[in-house]
């Protein structure tokens, strides 16, 4: 069963976002970086080397996508679903590792102050940021960044490179007026801090899923009640609750059974509940009368 989230146009649309996002993305990283040597602005190459991440991270989930939307097989039953999370886990170590060296450098900066051209890197940090909101548009329009970790994910990295630019111009404006160079890493390490923040959370979400959490939308209890209330039901029991990936929950569960009860019944009103009032996607439940329950115990 394909992810609804990459079936026809959903998927087509975040393809497209994320490619629009990852020309953008290189062009302007080539830019900063050279960008940043002329001008020997901390905060334009730092910008360039977190967008040197992002375009193998854009890269990444513009692969992962395709990968979650190749079928299940005999060896991989549930498909490559997967695939997504590992690769918006990997975006969030990448930003980590980013954030640390812009850390180290700006220490070093601190340390030796260094003078800086302010007015060109306040024209490359504006061209700069004016694409990264263009990309960001892209991925919010053509994306599903609100349920889609691989998709937030990959815009965190955009977002984060519109802060650092963002950040290049508000230093550029100080060192012009004031001449303040230790703006420059300050300002480095407050975009740093920034970008670890919205990864943390990315990679909180990402292991969540790779541990079979219940997904945050879903109370298990109410789960529980529910499938307790169908008419003939006498225990519910085995009940599990996790993501394939986001947007994609599964269940599965055993229900014990009134002897004279309609199994079959049971089974559709159980799975139709799940699906329109929980929006898990895939149920697996089996049903149990109390005479198989006891041979089970027994056994």
């Amino acid at each position: 069963m394909s992810l609804h989230s990459h079936d026809g146009e959903s998927g087509h649309n975040n393809k497209r976002g994320l490619g629009i996002a990852l020309i953008v993305t290189t062009g302007i990283m080539f830019l900063e970086f050279f960008g940043g040597l002329i001008t020997n602005s901390l905060a334009l190459l730092s910008d360039s080397g977190h967008m040197l991440s992002d375009v193998s991270s854009l890269a990444l989930s513009l692969v992962a996508i395709t990968f979650a939307a190749k079928p299940p097989s005999l060896s991989k039953t549930f498909g490559y679903q997967r695939f997504e999370i590992l690769a918006a886990l990997f975006n969030a170590l990448t930003l980590f590792a980013i954030s640390g060296f812009i850390i180290v450098e700006a220490y070093r900066r601190f340390q030796e102050p260094q003078a800086v051209d302010s007015t060109s890197m306040m024209v490359i940090a504006f061209i700069g940021m004016l694409a990264n909101v263009i990309s960001a548009v892209a991925l919010l329009k053509q994306g599903d960044v609100k349920d889609n970790i691989n998709m937030r994910s990959a815009y965190l990295h955009v977002i984060g490179d519109a802060l650092s630019s963002a950040g290049a111009i508000l230093a550029g404006v100080l060192i012009y007026l004031y001449s303040w160079y230790w703006v420059d890493p300050l300002v480095s390490v407050v975009v740093a801090i920034v970008i670890s923040k919205g990864a943390l959370k990315v990679a909180t979400q990402a292991l969540h899923i790779l541990m079979e959490g219940v997904p945050p939308n879903i109370d298990t209890n109410q789960v529980q009640i529910c499938l307790a209330s169908i008419n003939g039901v006498r225990e519910v029991h085995e009940l599990r609750v996790w993501s394939l990936t986001s947007g994609c929950n599964a269940l599965s569960c055993h229900l014990v059974t009134e002897h004279t009860a309609n199994g079959q019944n049971i089974l559709m009103q159980a799975t139709s509940a799940m699906r329109e009032k929980f929006k898990i996607q895939q149920v697996a439940i089996q049903i149990e009368t109390s005479e198989y329950l006891c041979v089970q115990k027994s056994t």
